[in-house]
């Protein structure tokens, strides 16, 4: 490290601190440090990393991201996997559960207490078979998380992931009580559901929240806009978050094929100062 790095991350914006347990604003992002130098200038409260098809290159510099995140004073607010087999029409896929739970340790390591999965839909299995299947997947990451003191939380995106509709979460989170949720409107919404009965129905099991945009036109997805520049109903939907007690993340999504360079810059500084003034 040089002698002037330390000056330069001290030029970053202060973090609103808020009160304690309050909602915080952070964003998915990957571990460079230009991510957590970004965040910092912000005024970003941390830094969610979703691996993807990067797990072992995230797995490979866990202690790099725990360093750039001690230095930047950036937490990681949660580790997701999405879009992975989980199960098949013969059981659960060992080598998937292996990794994710190396995962998990991973999350531990980094102080990080949200773990974020799904799992995906077996068409030769009935409804019932899928959701057995993933209850006792989710049953066995639970377990590890647990010592790990990390909590296991499914995503409702579609991306090959069932656990995503009322009936999955009554049929799957009704039955795991320690399996929470991290919700995204926008999914709900360009499928056709009602955000705000699911909110007002789940928020309970809400650990960890997307602030993504969506924009339906003719009936069909347009464009993913930056979060309050769309058609949520972000105040409405806060607004039961608030009356729930949430306490976790608002991870802010870039997600638009539009709002790229330049401007897409411009549309995350926007939400994040049309976010500051929902959470109070």
């Amino acid at each position: 490290m040089s002698p002037e790095e330390p000056e330069k991350r001290c030029t970053s914006v202060p973090r609103k601190k808020g009160n304690r347990g309050a909602m915080k604003l952070g964003r998915i992002a990957w571990f460079e440090e230009a991510d957590f130098e970004n965040a910092g200038k912000r005024g970003l409260e941390f830094i969610e990393l979703d691996v993807n098809d990067r797990a072992q290159q995230f797995l490979d510099n866990v202690e790099v991201i725990a360093k750039r995140s001690e230095e930047y004073q950036i937490p990681i607010a949660a580790v997701g996997r999405w879009g992975s087999r989980r199960i098949s029409a013969e059981g659960i896929c060992g080598d998937e559960l292996e990794l994710e739970s190396r995962l998990v340790d991973a999350a531990a390591r980094l102080n990080c207490g949200i773990y974020i999965t799904g799992c995906n839909y077996v068409e030769e299995l009935s409804y019932y078979e899928n959701c057995r299947l993933a209850i006792a997947y989710f049953e066995k990451l639970i377990a590890h998380g647990a010592k790990q003191g990390v909590k296991i939380a499914t995503y409702n995106c579609r991306w090959d992931n069932f656990v995503c509709t009322p009936m999955a979460f009554t049929m799957i989170h009704g039955y795991l009580k320690d399996l929470y949720i991290k919700y995204d409107p926008s999914h709900c919404i360009y499928d056709g559901g009602d955000y705000l009965q699911e909110a007002r129905d789940w928020g309970e099991r809400f650990i960890h929240v997307h602030l993504k945009g969506s924009l339906v036109i003719g009936g069909e997805r347009y464009d993913d806009p930056p979060a309050g520049l769309d058609q949520t109903n972000w105040g409405a939907f806060l607004a039961i978050l608030h009356a729930k007690g949430y306490k976790g993340g608002l991870s802010i999504e870039p997600h638009s094929q539009n709002w790229r360079g330049e401007l897409g810059e411009k549309g995350i500084d926007y939400t994040i100062r049309y976010f500051r003034t929902l959470m109070f």
